[in-house]
């Protein structure tokens, strides 16, 4: 059973109940503030382990909340998942480029909730990515110091920021990602690469990929995800 403090702004009484209950039946603390101000103190008074926050919320809203905690350096480091309406696609890009983790849309299965709650709580308590490292994953290794990709022992020919956008995301899978964040992460010399070119690149890689192109997964209206 888990143990963690969460933390859930929400300003509906059945969405808050329907979180509540099913987290609390996972074995999860559950806090809960129905204001972004309310969850603010509680964030800062009680430093639970992760926030699920409502982007639509009276007053202060889930954007503004994200904002704050993620440049208040006592609390910086407080995974935020954001729960949105479908229409809200603009505010899901502003709050994971703001820092938060991951989202859910509404109306969400419990069962999606909770999974990506484990996903993000997992991936916290996991050591820091090492950019080093050789990924093995679906069959494919990538070799960041040999700068290489093999699909089943076969190797694949990409070009310098195809390697890097498959490498950026390989590293984080689960995690999703704008446009901007992978250009941002991927940015150096001799890699010119626009928010508007990374969807021809991500093509070429799926290409290259084959079957496994599907590893890469587009995230409507928001960017990119490396399957987990």
């Amino acid at each position: 059973m888990a143990h963690e403090t969460i933390l859930v702004i929400e300003d509906e009484e059945d969405i808050l109940e329907l979180i509540r209950y099913n987290l609390e039946r996972e074995g999860y603390r559950v806090v809960c503030a129905e204001s972004g101000e309310k969850g603010l103190e509680i964030a800062r008074r009680q430093r639970p382990d992760l926030l699920l926050l409502d982007l639509m919320l009276p007053g202060l809203d889930g954007l503004e909340v994200c904002k704050r905690l993620k440049t208040d350096n006592s609390i910086a480091t407080l995974p935020i998942v954001m729960v949105t309406a479908r229409g809200e696609e603009a505010d899901v890009v502003t709050g994971l480029e703001l820092g938060a983790e991951d989202y859910v849309t509404k109306p969400f299965s419990p069962r999606v909730l909770v999974a990506r709650v484990r996903a993000v709580l997992r991936r916290r308590r996991e050591t820091p990515v090492d950019d080093t490292a050789v990924i093995r994953t679906h069959d494919i290794e990538i070799h960041p110091g040999r700068h290489t990709v093999s699909l089943d022992g076969t190797a694949i020919d990409l070009t310098a920021t195809e390697f890097k956008i498959l490498h950026f995301l390989a590293k984080r899978p689960g995690w999703v990602f704008t446009r901007y964040q992978i250009v941002d992460g991927i940015r150096g010399p001799n890699y010119p690469v626009t928010e508007r070119s990374i969807d021809v690149q991500i093509v070429a890689l799926r290409r290259k990929l084959g079957e496994r192109g599907a590893i890469i997964e587009t995230v409507r209206g928001v960017g990119y995800r490396f399957t987990e």
